[in-house]
Formats: structure tokens, sequence, C-alpha cells
């Protein structure tokens, strides 16, 4: 092995179809980082420890996917705050010692999907709709709580889901109320509120998306196929919408910048990402 030889790598089940190898591949190629190379490894969250512990030196970070995220932070000697707000991580970044520190860039990706996606202006007191309460849920909401949003709105099919979103919101110091999905008035909650992000399945949120288009800015991570019936309805109501592609673009830059210690290629990597999904999504930068 070169001395400059290093590898890297998303980790998940299943795993063939990520887009993240044609990110950091694109990034490698604009930095000039010859030795650098970045593959996909299927493994679930069970066989994540034994892979990392098997990992040698030449290994400088893993992009971790689903359903490995919250497994993470077990093979983790370092958690950084925000990994354990959220309860997983996404990115394993190995250190020197050889142990490993576990992030969650998907804060990282939310924010961006936020600001430059749906043109959110910041604002103080701010109110959020949150649909969903799994693992991007409570990543949606570290980002929000980041950018001054401090009251929450979060609908979830049964309450007793919510336990973590609590514990996650309590920690925050922001306010979280929660609604039963099957109770809510989705209208009065968009239009109270000065976003909306859906973390549900396609097809989830479909009976309400006329309503939720009313907010001002409006998150999806929803990105295929595309155009989601919420961003058609966003875009009719003269509204930007940020989707699931501007997360993973944005997320990809933070895990760049951890595996390497340069800053990110962010035109490279936002135009190989465009190619790759046949410009299906604007993927607007800051």
């Amino acid at each position: 092995m070169a001395p400059t030889d290093r590898k890297a790598a998303v980790v998940g089940k299943p795993v063939e179809h990520s887009l993240s190898p044609v990110l950091h591949s694109a990034a490698y190629a604009a930095q000039g980082l010859t030795g650098w190379t970045y593959s996909r490894i299927s493994c679930d969250a069970e066989g994540l420890p034994a892979l990392v512990a098997g990992l040698g030196p030449e290994w400088a970070g893993l992009s971790v996917t689903m359903p490995g995220k919250h497994a993470a932070l077990t093979v983790a000697t370092e958690v950084t705050e925000r990994a354990s707000l959220v309860g997983a991580g996404n990115t394993l970044v190995q250190l020197p010692d050889g142990g490993w520190r576990v992030d969650c860039t998907d804060v990282d990706g939310v924010v961006g999907a936020l600001l430059y996606a749906g043109g959110y202006q910041r604002k103080p007191s701010a109110q959020a709709l949150l649909l969903g309460a799994g693992g991007t849920a409570l990543a949606a909401l570290v980002a929000m709580a980041s950018v001054d949003i401090d009251s929450f709105a979060l609908v979830v099919r049964d309450p007793a889901g919510a336990i973590d979103a609590f514990r996650c919101a309590e920690r925050l110091g922001v306010k979280l109320e929660v609604h039963r999905w099957a109770d809510t008035d989705f209208r009065d909650l968009a239009a109270s509120s000065d976003v909306v992000v859906s973390t549900v399945p396609a097809g989830v949120a479909d009976a309400h998306v006329s309503e939720l288009a009313e907010a001002p800015c409006v998150v999806d991570v929803v990105y295929h196929p595309w155009p989601t019936p919420l961003a058609t309805a966003v875009r009719d109501h003269g509204g930007r919408i940020g989707t699931g592609l501007d997360m993973l673009l944005h997320q990809a830059f933070g895990q760049f910048a951890q595996f390497t210690g340069r800053p990110a290629p962010e035109e490279a990597m936002r135009d190989a990402l465009f190619e790759a999904t046949g410009g299906t999504v604007p993927l607007p930068l800051a």
C-alpha cells in the first residue's frame, strides 16, 4: 500500500443502489486524491461491529446507511453531541489510535435542504410541523433546532412511538407537542408553521399534500419517483421544496471533510449527483 492509499465505503443493506460512491468519487477526482477509493459494503446492523473491528489503518471512514445507523454508536469510541442527540450516526471516522468517532452529518443534510433548496429564512421562535418519529425525524429535529426553530408539532401514527423524539427535544430545550395522525388537522398545523418536514415513506402523506403545501418552506425526504405528490403540490402553490437528494448531497460534504481533512468540493459533488440522477432535482448550493 502506498502512503497515500486510503479507503472509505458506504455500509448498509441493501446498498447496491447507494449514490454515495458517486459523490465521494467525484470529490476525490476534484481534489486530486488519486490514491483514494470509495466502495459499497453490504452489511446489516448485527454485522457492523465485526466489520469495523476488522478494518485496517488504510480505512479513513465509513458512510453508514440503514439499517446500521443505531449500531454505529455502539462501535464508536467517541460520539459527537449531535449523534448522541439523534441516537444514531451515519459517519464513522477512524482515529489515529485505531478507535472510531461517530457523527451524524444527516443533521447537515437537513439544514442544507431547508436553507438552500427550501429557501427557509431563519427567524427567532419559529415553529415546525414534523411528520414521523424515526431516525431521520430526530436528525431533522436537531437540524431545525440549530437554525432557531424552537417549537414543534410532531405527527405520528401512535404517540407511544414518540418517546425518543420527546427525549431529544428535552435535551435540545425545545417545545414538542405530539399529535395522533388520525386526529390531526393538517391544514391548521401547516398554516401555523414556518416549516414542514415530512420523513414518512412514499404515499403515507399523499392525502394531505394540498394542506401541507401551504407552509412557506417544505422538505420531503422522498425523492423517487420524482416529483412526489407533495413536491407537485408545493410547486403548484408557488413554493419551494427541499428533497432527500438535497439532504444526501449536503450530508456528504461533512463526511468528505471528516474522512480527508479537506473542505468538500461542493460544486463537483453537486454536478456529479445531478448527472447521476438525470437532473430531476435542481440541487442548489449556498
